[in-house]
């Protein structure tokens, strides 16, 4: 959630130009999946649907890894402003995907 409401607060720092707008919205989008889909792997019922809704929460996080990259490629944002939460996202990435290595039927 923290890296959601992180996301949320470089988007509103995004300038308001149409194509960051649009960039900034795909990454609300997919880092707000992020915690969302974690959060239901939590409460799941078996290890498949933790699985399942695990990897979920990881196609969205590389998702937002993506968008993170565009935004500062794209020039829309300073590289140092965003440099901690691009870090951010590698290491949550790295995370997901020791959790769905461990945690193997």
């Amino acid at each position: 959630m923290r890296f959601s409401l992180r996301c949320l607060k470089l988007f509103r720092a995004l300038p308001r130009v149409d194509e960051a707008r649009v960039y900034g919205r795909q990454l609300l989008r997919s880092s707000s999946s992020v915690g969302a889909n974690h959060r239901e792997a939590c409460r799941s019922r078996s290890k498949v649907e933790f699985r399942a809704k695990l990897g979920d929460s990881l196609k969205e996080m590389d998702e937002t890894c993506y968008w993170l990259e565009l935004i500062r490629k794209a020039e829309l944002m300073d590289p140092d402003k965003m440099a901690d939460l691009e870090k951010e996202a590698d290491q949550l990435t790295g995370i997901l995907v020791t959790i769905l290595k461990n945690s193997k039927l």
